[in-house]
């Protein structure tokens, strides 16, 4: 007989303003214990460095984290330039240098190659899977490796400022699975100067803004509190992308029992994936067919 997980049956998401210093897995963790939580989950690593929005997903809401991981995030970085890394960030070890600086005028020139829809190269210490291994494991070893480019879409990159000659500080506005580090070091060949990361932000991503978060030292104060509970916000802004499409109380109790059921009218199109809600909740998420949604993923909230 399969162990009943402990906790409680809790159900939202978390905007956590996370610090540097740890890792997304640790702020999960901390999150759970926070809420006495049975299950949590988060939408889109950050690296242990990186500060800035890393959304937590609790209960019934981790159902919608992939809605979140695919949708646009932005991020404010500082990229040290004439110097590269082994880990493409200010953590790893200067492997290369250069004393040329560009100018500002060049940056500028520069960007736009690594805007719109691009292939790119995951860095070294990544979590890519080679050969069922992840890469920053074969890469902590010593080893090289010649990993393959991925689709990536840059939405926007914009240069802020330079502070000096060795910094300049930039936006960058992208899809799913990009790295920045990997901007940062492409960016840096491409001027002939070289270059890394030395600082992280991501402002925000999807529905969820930094301005937003909480702290760790937030959440130890209020730790297990009614107070802590409202700063949760419901499941149903992890599907802000989707169109939403009412339904009848007999349409959400065939949904709630994954069968297609009615659905009132709503901007889907036929075929275009959507979510129903009842009452103000969310009951499933699934594909529109004229006049029925038939669900994916079925919520036990809201009853």
């Amino acid at each position: 007989m399969a162990r009943r997980r402990k906790g409680r049956d809790i159900s939202g998401w978390l905007v956590v303003d996370k610090p540097a210093g740890i890792t997304s897995t640790a702020v999960v963790n901390k999150v759970r214990w926070a809420f006495d939580a049975k299950k949590a989950g988060h939408a889109g690593t950050l690296d242990p460095d990186a500060t800035g929005v890393l959304a937590v997903a609790l209960g019934e809401a981790t159902k919608t984290v992939p809605y979140v991981t695919d949708a646009l995030k932005a991020y404010r970085f500082t990229v040290r330039l004439g110097q590269a890394t082994n880990t493409d960030d200010a953590e790893g070890e200067v492997i290369a240098e250069a004393d040329l600086r560009p100018s500002d005028a060049e940056i500028e020139t520069a960007l736009p190659q690594f805007a719109g829809d691009i292939m790119q190269v995951p860095p070294q210490f990544s979590a890519v899977k080679i050969d069922g291994e992840r890469a920053y494991k074969r890469a902590r070893d010593g080893d090289s490796l010649a990993l393959a480019a991925r689709p990536l879409h840059v939405d926007e990159l914009t240069m802020i400022r330079r502070p000096d000659a060795d910094h300049v500080i930039l936006e960058m506005v992208c899809g799913k699975g990009g790295y920045v580090r990997a901007i940062a070091r492409d960016l840096g060949a491409a001027l002939g100067c070289y270059g890394h990361v030395a600082e992280l932000r991501r402002t925000w991503s999807g529905p969820f803004d930094a301005e937003d978060g909480v702290s760790l030292d937030l959440l130890d104060r209020l730790v297990r509190s009614p107070e802590l509970d409202g700063y949760l916000r419901p499941l149903e802004d992890g599907l802000a992308d989707l169109p939403e499409l009412r339904c009848t109380a007999e349409g959400a109790a065939r949904l709630r029992n994954g069968n297609p059921g009615m659905v009132l009218t709503s901007e889907a199109e036929y075929g275009e994936e959507a979510w129903a809600s009842y009452q103000g909740h969310a009951v499933a998420v699934g594909v529109y067919h004229a006049g029925e949604l038939h669900p994916s993923r079925v919520f036990l909230t809201g009853h």
